[in-house]
């Protein structure tokens, strides 16, 4: 195996890069995704293709956790906000390792 590639040094500014802010990023030439091509994604997870929507499931959650989302939704529905709360996890901590 050829590492020719891993031996040059960065070009990149990383100082300027970790500087940055999200309003210094020029997006101009990137266009926005359209409804129509997000209808198309593929939704993956761990790389693996999964089917839209929700599904049913039944689980044993602390009482101290159960308490502390029906305490915080108010208005919303609980179960609405810890499936929020799972899929921040998710795309904080993405899986490195493909199961079946």
């Amino acid at each position: 195996m050829n590492n020719l590639s891993s031996d040059k040094i960065s070009q990149t500014d990383w100082e300027r890069i970790h500087a940055m802010q999200d309003e210094d990023i020029d997006l101009e030439d990137i266009p926005e995704a359209t409804v129509e091509q997000m209808a198309q994604a593929v939704l993956r997870v761990g790389g693996v293709p999964v089917e839209r929507g929700k599904q049913q499931v039944n689980m044993m959650l602390d009482a101290n956790i159960f308490e502390y989302f029906k305490r915080i939704a108010c208005e919303q529905d609980y179960q609405t906000l810890i499936n929020a709360a799972l899929s921040d996890y998710i795309r904080q901590n993405p899986c490195t390792t493909q199961s079946t």
